[in-house]
């Protein structure tokens, strides 16, 4: 999701690019590329290779023009603000998308893929994705407490989109935090945040749904 945030920021601002699949288990390509196996790498032309999404939202204005999503728009307490928000509840969040990433087709299209994914999510958890995709309804309970998605709802509903009703990196992170929520089986976000995610695609002219096995 880390890499659908910047595709999103980069289509928000009209900047064309290449979006090239990077296998987690190609040793050779992230040695070509110079930089450790990462969620992403954003190559700007004359620029290093950037891997952390927070760093490129931040200063995505400054490397790359196009229309605002962070100057102006966000001072740093705000910013520091949604981050620490975002870094709560990424460990939860990392559990729960566990079981849905292999829907998409960088992972769940290839076997070997698949199964170096599985691996890595029984050592990274201790637990296998089905029984990751049992203990779903419980670790959407916590993270709808912890994260105050209800009240954090009712505030997207009323100003559209997270501060001074303006798209901006805020709304970039909220939206690809919570899109893979949507996709588990028997788990319902509140409505106002799926109309929310639909609000920021469609100002992103994108899809979160992009590269999904099965687009039911």
């Amino acid at each position: 999701m880390a890499a659908q945030q910047v595709r999103l920021a980069l289509n928000y601002k009209g900047i064309a690019h290449d979006s090239i699949a990077l296998p987690q288990n190609d040793d050779a390509i992230w040695f070509e590329l110079g930089i450790a196996r990462a969620d992403l790498a954003l190559q700007i032309p004359g620029q290093t290779i950037l891997s952390d999404a927070a760093y490129i939202l931040r200063n995505l204005d400054d490397l790359a023009g196009g229309t605002a999503i962070f100057n102006g728009l966000i001072d740093d307490a705000a910013w520091q603000a949604l981050l620490a928000w975002h870094n709560h509840a990424q460990a939860l969040c990392e559990r729960l998308y566990a079981p849905v990433l292999p829907a998409f087709s960088d992972i769940g299209a290839d076997e070997r893929d698949m199964a170096a994914y599985k691996n890595g999510v029984l050592h990274h958890f201790g637990m296998s994705v089905e029984a990751l995709s049992n203990d779903r309804y419980d670790g959407f309970a916590q993270l709808a407490a912890q994260s105050h998605l209800n009240p954090l709802a009712q505030h997207l509903a009323k100003h559209r989109y997270y501060l001074n009703g303006t798209l901006s990196a805020c709304d970039i992170v909220i939206a690809c935090d919570l899109f893979p929520l949507q996709l588990l089986d028997g788990v319902t976000m509140p409505l106002d945040l799926m109309y929310y995610i639909q609000r920021v695609e469609s100002a992103c002219n994108s899809s979160l749904r992009a590269g999904l096995i099965s687009q039911h």
